[in-house]
């Protein structure tokens, strides 16, 4: 229903984007003597956007705020019986029985309660989606006579649809800039909490990742300790493994391609180099765990070393293939973006074409090459499924390449798994992760924001 919806705003603005620039012909037809203002072009692109913008505005409006509603009517319709003494965790589990009831994902025989609740959620949810299109529709036909009404002969029409652009863009600027403080806010509530139950000098310098506690009273689980050290050891060993693999390979194919390759080879080779970049992450992780593995067993069976099933060399070897079109591609575009006079110039003055990339172009291209290098490694930070299928998910001190190591990103991937309560130090791991994370991602992009502002000075 939601695509049906959006279509139908698609072809209502369309419709009054026609019947604005039809209004505005019969205005300049009817009236020879003056010209019209605007061009009747801008009077249907007013109308058309004052047509769909507020509805698609109360239809995302309606799709964010009625789950939450509907879950709280569904909560206050339950018996008294269910949530007389019941905490946040049990409404939740409530829930999401009763959302899973509804959409026929059933284990056992549920409650008469639940199954009653579920009955009312699906009627409830249906009645919200009608509700939503009759409303939307209602307004679209509303602004379309109050937009239609302000046309005339010298309505300023262009003016009025530059001003609802700016509108739209300022609207889209703020929600962007709010969703990246809501994360942050998130991010760092969840965190303190996280940080009032563990200790941060424990977090932070722990040497043990052991996160597995009870959850419950009558589950049986270990005492959890949760020392990040070596998580962030094997973060830090498949990230540097994937940039020795990447930041050569990319460098050198980049210096080919810009200064030595023809015109019709670079052509050729760059798209199918920028294949990589699109590569699913999940594909790597089987050429990883299906080939590269299998080998470097058994060359460490040949030379009589001890190699585990999974490892941070074949992790992070695989990974630096996948970065290799982030270094090569940006390093490419900042060695051709060197102006030609100072090739030139090297040139002129003596210098081989050895002694002038390395003396006049890689300083000139520093910062784009550098932006390339520092994206290169924010993405080997923050990989995923590579990991997890090639260098596993235990936690383990050890700057052996040869070793089975996990990241951040895997733990944190691994605690929030399932049906989770954020009431407990296990859960709340992940978002201690989180913001070490994204603490070194932010730490990169000054770095690099640093590196640009410095050479570009000296070389613009």
């Amino acid at each position: 229903m939601l695509t049906n919806v959006f279509f139908a705003i698609l072809i209502l603005s369309v419709l009054a984007f026609m019947v604005g620039r039809l209004q505005a012909r019969r205005f300049a037809e009817a009236g020879p003597s003056q010209k019209l203002h605007s061009r009747p072009v801008y009077h249907g692109a007013f109308v058309a956007i004052w047509v769909g913008v507020p509805a698609l505005v109360l239809v995302m409006l309606w799709l964010v705020f009625q789950g939450t509603v509907i879950d709280s009517l569904i909560i206050a319709s339950l018996p008294e019986t269910l949530t007389r003494d019941a905490s946040s965790t049990q409404l939740d589990l409530y829930l999401s029985e009763i959302k899973n009831v509804a959409n026929g994902i059933i284990f056992g025989e549920p409650q008469p309660a639940i199954s009653a609740a579920a009955e009312r959620y699906e009627r409830w949810v249906s009645i919200a989606r009608w509700a939503m299109v009759v409303v939307a529709l209602c307004l679209m036909i509303i602004t379309l006579f109050v937009a239609q009404a302000r046309l005339s002969l010298r309505f300023r029409a262009r003016q009025g649809f530059e001003r609802g652009i700016t509108i739209l863009m300022v609207t889209c600027s703020v929600i962007a800039i709010m969703t990246t403080v809501g994360i942050i806010a998130s991010l760092l509530f969840e965190a303190w909490f996280f940080f009032s139950l563990v200790p941060p000098t424990e977090f932070l310098f722990g040497l043990n990742w052991e996160p597995q506690i009870a959850i419950r009273a009558d589950q049986v689980a270990g005492a959890g300790a949760f020392g990040a050290v070596p998580v962030f050891v094997g973060t830090l060993l498949i990230a540097t493994i994937a940039m020795f693999v990447a930041t050569p390979i990319g460098l050198f194919s980049a210096i080919y391609l810009a200064e030595f390759a023809s015109d019709r080879l670079r052509r050729t080779v760059k798209p199918l180099m920028e294949i990589l970049a699109g590569i699913p992450t999940v594909v790597y992780g089987f050429f990883a765990i299906l080939v590269v593995a299998p080998a470097l067993r058994n060359a460490g069976t040949a030379l009589g070393l001890p190699i585990s099933p999974n490892t941070a060399l074949a992790a992070g070897s695989v990974m630096g293939i996948m970065l290799i079109p982030f270094i090569s591609s940006l390093s490419d575009d900042a060695l051709r973006a060197v102006p030609r006079s100072l090739r030139e110039g090297s040139l002129a003055l003596g210098a081989t074409k050895a002694e002038t990339i390395t003396k006049v172009l890689l300083p000139a291209a520093l910062p784009g090459i550098m932006g390339g290098i520092l994206l290169a490694v924010s993405r080997a930070i923050g990989e995923t499924m590579i990991v997890v299928m090639a260098a596993g998910l235990i936690a383990t001190l050890t700057f052996n390449p040869l070793d089975s190591v996990t990241t951040v990103t895997v733990q944190i991937v691994t605690l929030l798994i399932g049906d989770t309560a954020f009431d407990n130090p296990k859960t709340l791991a992940a978002f201690g992760l989180g913001l070490v994370l994204f603490i070194a991602t932010l730490g990169l992009n000054v770095i690099a924001l640093r590196i640009v502002q410095k050479y570009r000075e000296q070389y613009d």
